[in-house]
C-alpha cells in the first residue's frame, strides 16, 4: 500500500493541475500527453514544457489510464528533486578544492541502476551525475529509494546532448573515460585527474558519437561466460578506483 502511494505521489494528473505545476516552477521530470492530443490546453501545456526544457513524450492513452484516473490526456512526472546545472558541478569540486570527478550517463534508462550510481557516487566522493533529457531515467522517486536518499547529496544535471557537453568537459581541462568492451584495463589508468567517467546504456552500451569523444576507453576483465556487467556494478568498480588513486591508497604489492 505504502508503496502504491509514494507510486501516486510522482504523477500530477489533470490538464489544470499540469498548468499550475509548470506555472509554479515545481521540479517535473517530464511530461506525458496521450498520442494526437492537441485539443484545448494540451498545446500551450506542450509549449510551456518546451520553453522550460521539459521533455515531453506521447504515449498510449492507455499508458496515461493505468498510471492516473482523470487525466484528461496529461499526466506529468515529479522530480525528487531539483536538477543541477554543469556549473553547479564544477562550482563543487572548486569549494571541496578537489579535480572534478564526474559521472555521465548515456542513455542510462533504468532508474534502478542511475539510482545505485548515485549512491556509489555520493561514497566515492564524486562530484556530480550528468543525464540527458531524453531516453534516459530521471530523478523520481524510484531513483530516490535506489539511491538511499543519496540524490540529496550529489547534484544531478540533465543536459539537451551528451555528446555536446563531454565537448564541453574537455574544453574546460576534463579527461573523458568511456566503460566498454575491448578498452584499457581499469586499473592500470591514471585517474587522479579532472575526470568524467562514461557509461553507457544497459543494452546498447555507449553510442558512437558519445564514445568518439572519449580520451580514453576502460574495460573490466570477464572470466566468467558472462561478458558483461550491470552497468551500475561496472561504475561502481570503476568509481571506487578513481577513489583509491584520488586518495593516494596504496594498493598491496606482491613480494
Amino acid at each position: 500500500m505504502e508503496q502504491e502511494q509514494k507510486r501516486y505521489e510522482d504523477y500530477i494528473a489533470g490538464r489544470n493541475a499540469v498548468t499550475e505545476a509548470l506555472k509554479s516552477g515545481r521540479p517535473l521530470d517530464s511530461v506525458l500527453v496521450a498520442r494526437g492530443d492537441r485539443q484545448g490546453s494540451i498545446g500551450p501545456i506542450i509549449a510551456k514544457c518546451r520553453q522550460m526544457n521539459i521533455p515531453v513524450k506521447e504515449v498510449d492513452i492507455r499508458k496515461l489510464d493505468n498510471m492516473a484516473q482523470n487525466h484528461q490526456g496529461v499526466i506529468a512526472v515529479a522530480a525528487c528533486k531539483e536538477y543541477a546545472t554543469v556549473e553547479d558541478l564544477f562550482a563543487l569540486a572548486a569549494e571541496r578544492g578537489e579535480p572534478p570527478f564526474f559521472i555521465v550517463c548515456d542513455e542510462l534508462e533504468d532508474p534502478h541502476n542511475l539510482g545505485a550510481i548515485l549512491r556509489t557516487a555520493e561514497a566515492a566522493g564524486a562530484h556530480g551525475v550528468i543525464v540527458p533529457r531524453r531516453r534516459a531515467a530521471g530523478l523520481t522517486s524510484t531513483v530516490y529509494k535506489a539511491s538511499a536518499g543519496a540524490v540529496e547529496y550529489v547534484p544531478v544535471a540533465r543536459v539537451a546532448n551528451i555528446t555536446e557537453t563531454l565537448k564541453e568537459l574537455k574544453k574546460q581541462g576534463v579527461w573523458v573515460y568511456g566503460l566498454d568492451m575491448d578498452g584499457e584495463t581499469w586499473c592500470q589508468t591514471d585517474l587522479t585527474g579532472a575526470v568524467a567517467l562514461v557509461v553507457g546504456s544497459e543494452g546498447r552500451g555507449i553510442s558512437r558519437l558519445v564514445k568518439e569523444q572519449c580520451d580514453f576507453i576502460l574495460s573490466l576483465p570477464m572470466a566468467g561466460q558472462i561478458n558483461s556487467l550491470n552497468a551500475s556494478v561496472a561504475t561502481g568498480i570503476v568509481l571506487y578506483e578513481a577513489a583509491r588513486q584520488r586518495k593516494d591508497i596504496k594498493a598491496i604489492q606482491k613480494k
